[in-house]
């Protein structure tokens, strides 16, 4: 018998085992057996007229809420038929909203009948009170559009989701509280923000609920908290504050490792809340399935891997991560024949754009691996939405044979184009955009400040200091303990000829933390400037509380140095107004001044080791050719890219693997448009990046996975 007909049947069980109870309970009546309970009940002779109209009213009531999601006999049941989970994780915040409703299509192609998506806090709250929910932040259009596509949707409210997102989700002006909160735990300083986060996000999506019309099955209570710690109090606090905003009838569940020691920490015992597992592709599911059980009341434990993984993260370093396409398929095979319940993580990935990527850790701190702005994660819907691969094909013909449902045709690629080379002129040099910044935007303090602690998210900070060295043949020695996450050092003597420009001298990074020598500069006065970049927040682990910038003194010869300026350089991020202007616009627009009076004949001298905006354009001229295009940035270092003022993410070639960024169409206009980018370091040699139809993810040496042995290339001092 199929699994369709063996629910069928089981449903058909049900309905006649309720009819005989009901019979039973007629009979008992008529002879006298429970006449004192139903003789409560006023006589059907003398009050007929309104227990007719009582009838009635209660069918209209019943009618309405027949429509309910629950658990019941290990299984999941939708509106009183049995109902199996084949979903997929698809993030909105990863996914420009234009392109919602076709990743959406291709998802249900794929055969899947549910969504699943994280909410990430810090998105929707970049500054304290600050609440955003509109364009890639505009959840409540994501989710109605998974109702109109007949998707439900599984959503994970957390306040921590972890998913390869800057610090788990959070916003890192958590960081700068005082006193400092206890992340994930019962901390009062912490709930507070968790409450008053909760009371604007549950309430938002409250109407969503599939028992008040909505798409929303259940909703997910933290994030594999069995493998982070063990504060009972914290998930009950939780648990209280969600029945408090959705009510009683949505299922809140927990997702763990598919463990014993994680379920034990991670799971509340009882019904109040569904226990869910996932584990990696390679494992034998039913034997978690059956642990699951273990943590579940009897007869509510529908076994669920809410993350199946079609494919892995990968951070900049290492080789791309890539999982077979029949094995993934065969795995999947496993769950569903045997009548289980699976959600892909990831369906479709999508891009970290901006500055939202997170990263991870080894053993230590300083074991640090930032992700790549592409989030493709291997998955069968790739980063620009192409399904012609074999993992697609294979997980789709699993799913037909298993649901039972004549699945639509799979839509066809959206079409991508190369515009070609886009030739680049210096705009200006950073240490010059700095003086543009308002005098109120720069800090003092006699140590260094984090980021966080001068209200800054993402970007970076440029620390200078003054001071006075003896003359040693030897040079100097730089050293500071603690730096998050990539420190470039530059020297300038301000004794000197105001022309002059800063020497760059070496790069400190938080995870070699070396030594730092400068050279003897004869000067009567330095300028040391460190331009540090926030390369993404820890978002997994013990180390999640993951402050960015000096975060200790800085040594000159085993001397602290004092007298410390900040000035941020946050650049514009996705959902976060900065506190001074883009300095995108401003190289544009310092780039357009000079163009102008110097004719557009102009030959510049491109090549720089400092801190660099570039400028190019492109062109498209007609709306057919308004396309999908990746830009290619071999034979550049490092930085950020921006086409028309939107952050496309961060390029690292020298490291790789990833070697161009997306641009989805929707980005693009008519006519010209404005590629600005920050280069670093060193620029390509030509000063051109092209405009490609496919992606690149074939740069670096990533044979090393280890950041330390890869970055072996460090300036020699010049001064």
């Amino acid at each position: 018998m199929s699994y369709s007909s063996k629910l069928s049947a089981m449903a058909k069980r049900r309905h006649v085992r309720a009819s005989l109870i009901f019979l039973l309970l007629i009979l008992l009546t008529a002879f006298g057996v429970i006449v004192p309970v139903f003789a409560l009940l006023p006589s059907l002779n003398s009050h007929s007229h309104r227990l007719f109209r009582h009838h009635l009213d209660h069918s209209k009531l019943k009618k309405v809420q027949t429509r309910k999601f629950e658990i019941n006999d290990d299984m999941f049941w939708k509106d009183g038929k049995p109902f199996q989970i084949i979903g997929g994780d698809i993030h909105y915040f990863r996914t420009l909203p234009e392109y919602w409703e076709d990743r959406l299509l291709r998802a249900k192609a794929l055969g899947l009948n549910t969504i699943q998506t994280y909410i990430p806090w810090n998105l929707h709250e970049p500054q304290p009170g600050n609440f955003t929910f509109s364009g890639i932040a505009d959840i409540v259009s994501f989710i109605q559009l998974c109702q109109k596509l007949n998707f439900l949707v599984l959503l994970r409210a957390g306040p921590y989701i972890c998913a390869e997102w800057d610090l788990g989700g959070f916003p890192a002006w958590l960081l700068a509280r005082k006193p400092a909160p206890t992340l994930r735990s019962s901390d009062p300083g912490y709930l507070q923000w968790v409450d008053r986060w909760w009371g604007i996000i549950l309430p938002k999506v409250a109407p969503l609920l599939y028992n008040n019309g909505g798409p929303i099955i259940m909703v997910q209570i933290e994030n594999e908290f069995g493998s982070y710690g063990d504060d009972q109090a914290y998930l009950h606090h939780l648990v209280k504050l969600a029945r408090g905003h959705l009510g009683n009838e949505v299922i809140l569940y927990t997702t763990d490792g598919g463990t014993r020691e994680t379920l034990e920490k991670g799971t509340i015992r009882g019904d109040a809340v569904f226990s869910v597992v996932d584990f990696s592709t390679g494992e034998r599911p039913w034997p978690i399935f059956n642990l699951q059980k273990e943590f579940n009341a009897p007869g509510k434990s529908p076994p669920l891997s809410a993350e199946f993984y079609t494919g892995w993260l990968t951070h900049w370093g290492e080789n791309i991560a890539t999982t077979d396409a029949d094995s993934t398929a065969a795995a999947l095979r496993e769950i569903l024949a045997g009548q289980g319940s699976a959600v892909l993580y990831m369906a479709h990935g999508g891009t970290n754009f901006g500055f939202y990527n997170g990263a991870n850790t080894g053993d230590s701190a300083l074991d640090y691996k930032p992700d790549l702005t592409s989030y493709d994660y291997d998955a069968p819907i790739k980063e620009s939405g192409d399904i012609d691969n074999a993992k697609y094909d294979a997980i789709r013909r699993v799913i037909q044979r298993y649901s039972g449902a004549l699945l639509p045709s799979a839509p066809s690629n959206i079409e991508k184009i190369g515009y070609g080379p886009i030739h680049l002129q210096k705009s200006a040099f950073l240490f010059d955009l700095i003086h543009m910044i308002d005098p109120v935007d720069v800090f003092i303090s006699e140590e260094p400040l984090s980021m966080e602690s001068v209200d800054q998210s993402f970007g970076f900070l440029l620390y200078a200091t003054k001071y006075v060295a003896k003359d040693n043949e030897d040079g100097h020695v730089l050293f500071i303990p603690k730096v998050h996450d990539r420190a470039q050092v530059f020297l300038s003597c301000s004794s000197r000829n105001k022309g002059v420009r800063p020497a760059s001298v070496g790069i400190i990074e938080r995870w070699s933390n070396r030594r730092l020598n400068l050279p003897n500069t004869r000067c009567d006065s330095n300028i040391l400037y460190i331009l540090v970049e926030n390369m993404g927040r820890i978002n997994y682990g013990r180390y999640l509380f993951d402050k960015k910038g000096i975060l200790s003194s800085v040594y000159l010869d085993d001397n602290i140095l004092y007298g410390w300026k900040m000035i941020p350089i946050p650049f514009n991020n996705l959902n976060e107004i900065p506190r001074v202007n883009s300095f995108s616009h401003i190289a544009r627009s310092v780039h357009n001044k000079i163009t102008a009076k110097r004719g557009l004949e102009v030959k510049y001298d491109n090549i720089s080791s400092e801190p660099t905006l570039y400028t190019g354009y492109f062109y498209v001229d007609k709306v057919n050719l308004r396309k999908d295009t990746f830009l290619s940035f071999a034979g550049w270092t490092k930085g950020i890219a921006f086409v028309n003022d939107f952050n496309l993410g961060r390029f690292w070639p020298v490291v790789g693997p990833q070697c161009s960024l997306y641009v989805p169409a929707p980005i693009l206009r008519l006519g010209k448009n404005v590629l600005v980018i920050l280069e670093l370091e060193s620029p390509n040699g030509e000063a051109v990046v092209h405009s490609v139809d496919r992606p690149d993810v074939s740069c670096g040496d990533s044979s090393n996975s280890n950041l330390s042995q890869l970055l072996t290339h460090q300036h020699s001092p010049r001064l």
